[in-house]
């Protein structure tokens, strides 16, 4: 989550290039006769070090980041009975530090400004990832060779215990959610016992409480050597520095043993099968899943295809038939899951409460069934695969992060042994004919589907499948073929320190004003052929206050469905055809429309977007069916713990009839959108959707030259009907008195999710970014202390954070730490400690903490605005808060002369004796404690924050 140094000297050059004997060390050229469309290639090359390490390196100068991202070719897959969960577990222990940095993993890259951090694990591959400032490569790359080759001696029986510790609150807190024992389910169903894919990654209480020191330190020496790697740098970055760099970090380390990967086993189900599962969900969810070919393959490929045309948009035939005609689901799709010995092809649907799941399941036959006999239209088959090669272009914007072109590129460099594998799917898709479609869903899923129905009732925990004693781990030794460089780092000098940084860069923002009296910023972006709009209204969640709570939210979530000529269906077809994404909603202090357009088709999704602006159709048919899954979703909402604290912190925060005392979603309630009229819409579009007063903002591939008349074109005669809305007033509200703690039943429930609120003042005013970084230091990062407290420490929590929500009246504060069930007294007591010690100034920031923060938030932002969507939402906070254009400058300078005496006084900010706690979960074990905690008066409420009735 790193400073420049000199080149190497001529010595090492010389050793360098005698070791790797000069063609060994060429970099393989990217493949220059690819079909793959213009402007969605990623160029690369790659190289191998003599102890095998594989690394590819794409260049990309548009910011001065790179992107490190290093897969091992491990994943739960390779866990034989015994030791689920392993690869996992491994996942959490490399980021505890190594045998020359004894600290946090994570706490050299916060002081880098390190974005986009993380590691995960699935059954087939081990991945870490971060984007750091070019000049603190040299940092990443010691930290991820420090783990690589000098780990094992970090690694004694607490941090085994620690780690194990979160790991399992991590699987609580899955299992905890509605529908959180599925995917447990489908893998017993859907693969045999000896399969690889038949346990879960993150695997079975029994077998993580079993794992010895020494077993994870074998299962070290098997699968994290360099030869079961695959290195990614992408961003400022060249192949020659590559080579260099990852030379000297990674090159002593010695070669594992080549283990085996398991061959590819798709199991095909020779039968239908099916299971029904009872858990506290608000509505029945039907699964349908197939085993499908892997990834790689152009069957996989295809059926991606197959499943967009199935159920991947909103106007796909499940959609059409289950949604709109027969209004049997709330929600519906398909889509493939790739991996590497098997895929899964899923549909997933939200039954409306009311209706018999079987009824569902036959339609899901019926549109399955009508495909694979008839196989797609050739309008189906091309909108498809424009959303494909759209979703493509836009994902490669990112260097890294999930899905980012590093990732891409390990992927298929993991899966497939070629680098540029992105490019035969590219060709799969573009080239699939409707025949193709046909005869690949023939293959592969006209039988062995395998249904599992979730129905509403008591939550069963699903068995663990019995332990078993493993197998001794017996290693091969590694190839000889492989072997190491000269060491030429000084390990014991620590961690490489970060001097030089790039420099804050931010676009210019260009300015013009539209006929209509609209404002245009224009910041230009030439990375992708794509180009980003926000219309920025006033409005939002407080236009509600004194009418229907949601107005806002529902009337700009149903621009889209339908507008002009163009029906619900039709307008989502347009915007498939066109490779666009259009969208709208609120927030607190107001509303904005979005479209992304390809370059490519710039002027037709312009259009498509003023007629969802100035001609919305609020069809009551339309209105009618989107209310039913929007009371759906509320539901699903409450059943959520997280979703119920959210729903209910507002109006106990605020106060009753207080413009922002509304669930945090903006959602309303079910009784306040049933009473929505179709005139409630239109007036909520008359009164606040007026290009009179509004901001248009562009971010992308275009010109102000070019962009203007194009959107004089579509916008220039808008006027909007009537007359605008008074504006809205947001009034101070006093803080309690004293302490509060209210108390939401979840039968059942195995985590308890925890919450503290208090009111703070406005993002405009004038120590809100001093308040910042006070926050950041108690709960906003990961080494932050709250954290560390409940997280690293009592490994009580999976994470435990505190954060504001932006609004121009007072702010919301909350910390929250999903804990389990048996620790929620000790957390609460925890949390109220760090809160009031923090706040008191008994255990102030001290300077490091201080220091640590300024070096995330003000180092981390050149790499902060990588994408056209990260732009646009800064350039939206300086639209809606009224900031200055070169706000975020003044932002970094306002933090970087910051003092810890002004981060205390900040903290003072916070009142431990006013704070509002929410505490969601199982009351007949949780309830009695807290009361005797005497943490304030205590009251139970229902999900709807009523008071509950007596139990």
């Amino acid at each position: 989550m790193s400073p420049a140094h000199r080149p190497r000297a001529a010595a090492l050059a010389l050793a360098l290039a005698a070791a790797f004997g000069g063609a060994a060390f060429a970099p393989s050229p990217a493949r220059a006769d690819t079909k793959a469309s213009a402007g969605v290639d990623i160029p690369y090359e790659q190289f191998t070090l003599p102890n095998g390490l594989r690394v590819i390196v794409h260049t990309d100068r548009k910011a001065p980041i790179v992107a490190v991202n290093l897969w091992y070719h491990v994943g739960s897959k390779d866990e034989p009975a015994g030791r689920t969960g392993f690869a996992h577990l491994f996942e959490h222990l490399m980021f505890n530090g190594s045998e020359n940095h004894k600290g946090e993993f994570f706490e050299p890259f916060e002081l880098v400004g390190a974005t986009d951090m993380n590691g995960t694990t699935n059954s087939d591959r081990t991945n870490y990832f971060e984007n750091v400032p070019t000049t603190a490569l040299d940092m990443a790359l010691w930290m991820e060779s420090d783990r690589m080759g000098h780990l094992l001696g970090a690694i004694d029986q607490k941090t085994l215990d620690e780690q194990r510790g979160v790991v399992q609150n991590e699987k609580r807190q899955g299992e905890n959610q509605p529908y959180g024992q599925v995917w447990d389910a489908l893998n017993r169903a859907l693969y045999p016992k000896h399969h690889p894919y038949h346990h879960s990654t993150i695997g079975s209480m029994a077998d993580l409480d079993a794992a010895s020191l020494e077993d994870v330190k074998t299962w070290f020496r098997a699968w994290y050597g360099p030869n079961n790697a695959v290195l990614v740098l992408a961003g400022d970055i060249d192949v020659a520095t590559a080579k260099e760099k990852v030379a000297q970090y990674f090159g002593d380390i010695p070669a594992g043993p080549s283990m085996a990967q398991p061959k590819v086993d798709v199991a095909p189900l020779a039968k239908d099968s099916r299971q029904t599962m009872t858990d506290q969900v608000p509505q029945a969810r039907v699964y349908r899943a197939w085993n499908v070919a892997q990834a790689g393959t152009e069957d996989a490929d295809r059926l991606v295809l197959l499943a967009q045309v199935l159920g991947g948009s909103k106007s796909s035939r499940l959609d059409r038939r289950l949604v709109h005609e027969e209004k049997l689901v709330d929600n519906v799709s398909a889509f493939v899951s790739t991996s590497q010995l098997s895929s899964n092809f899923l549909i997933m649907a939200d039954v409306k409460q009311g209706v018999e799941p079987a009824k569902v399941e036959a339609v899901i036959d019926e549109e399955v069934d009508r495909l694979l006999r008839e196989g797609p239209s050739q309008t189906e088959l091309k909108q498809a695969q424009t959303m494909f090669k759209a979703g493509f272009v836009r994902g490669i914007e990112r260097i890294g992060g999930f899905g980012g072109k590093a990732d891409v590129l390990a992927e298929c460099a993991v899966y497939t042994g070629d680098p540029g594998c992105f490019r035969a799917s590219l060709d799969h898709i573009a080239s699939a004919s409707a025949a193709d479609l046909r005869a690949v869903g023939a293959k592969w899923l006209e039988k062995g589907s395998h249904t599992l129905v979730v129905v509403p009732g008591p939550r069963t925990p699903l068995p663990e499948e019995p332990s078993v004693t493993p197998t001794p781990l017996t290693l091969p030794p590694a190839d000889p073929k492989y072997k190491t460089l000269p060491s030429t780092v000084d390990r014991s000098q620590g961690v490489p320190q970060t001097t030089r940084f790039p420099e804050l860069k931010f676009p210019a923002l260009q300015r013009a004003r539209l006929s209509n009296g609209t404002q245009v910023i224009l910041a230009e972006r030439h990375d992708i052929p794509v180009v980003q709009f926000s219309y920025e209204f006033d409005g939002g969640f407080r236009a509600d206050q004194g009418g229907k709570l949601g107005t806002s939210s529902f009337a700009m979530g149903m621009l889209d469905e339908g507008a002009g000529e163009l029906d619900a269906l039709a307008f989502g077809d347009r915007a498939e055809s066109l490779g666009a994404t259009l969208g709208a909603g609120a927030s607190l202090d107001g509303s904005r429309a979005s479209l992304s357009a390809l370059k490519e088709s710039l002027d037709p999704s312009l259009a498509l977007f003023a007629k969802m602006l100035r001609e919305p159709r609020f069809e009551q048919k339309e209105i009618d069916r989107v209310k039913a899954s929007w009371i759906a979703g509320i539901k699903q909402e409450k059943a959520r713990p997280n979703g119920a604290a959210l729903r209910v912190l507002p109006p106990l925060l605020y106060g009753e009839g207080h413009p922002y005392a509304m669930p945090f979603s903006g959602s309303g309630t079910e009784a306040s959108i049933a009473a929505l009229t179709r005139e409630d819409l239109l007036g909520y579009h008359r009164r606040w959707l007026r290009p009179q007063g509004a901001t248009l903002i562009v971010v992308g591939d275009t010109t102000l030259a070019e962009i203007v008349p194009l959107l004089e074109k579509h916008f220039g005669d808008w006027t909007g009907e009537g007359g605008g809305a008074a504006a809205t007033t947001v009034p101070e509200v006093a803080r309690p008195q004293k302490p509060r703690v209210f108390l939401i039943d979840q039968p059942g429930a195995i985590q308890a999710n925890i919450f503290a609120g208090e009111l703070v003042p406005s993002t405009r005013h004038a120590d809100a970014v001093k308040f910042d970084i006070a926050n950041a230091v108690l709960g906003g990062e990961f080494s932050s202390r709250l954290n560390m407290n409940l997280r690293e420490d009592k490994h009580w929590a999976y994470g435990a954070y505190s954060f504001t929500s932006n609004a121009l009246g007072q702010r919301p504060w909350l910390a929250f730490a999903p804990v389990q069930i048996d620790r929620t007294v000790e957390s609460l007591k925890e949390m109220r400690r760090e809160i009031a010690d923090y706040a008191s100034g008994k255990a102030p920031p001290t300077a490091a903490e201080v220091a640590k923060i300024q070096a995330t938030e003000i180092r981390g932002l050149p790499g902060a605005y990588e994408t056209a969507s990260a732009v646009l939402g800064t350039i939206g906070g300086i639209v809606r808060y009224g900031r200055p254009d070169d706000y975020v400058f003044k932002r970094k300078a306002e933090i970087e002369a910051l003092t810890p005496e002004q981060v205390k006084r900040a903290a003072a900010t916070l009142d431990p004796n006013a704070l509002t706690w929410v505490v969601v979960g199982d009351l007949e074990r949780i309830e009695q404690p807290i009361r005797a905690l005497d943490l304030g008066e205590v009251q139970v409420l229902d999900a709807d924050g009523k008071p509950a009735a007596k139990r």
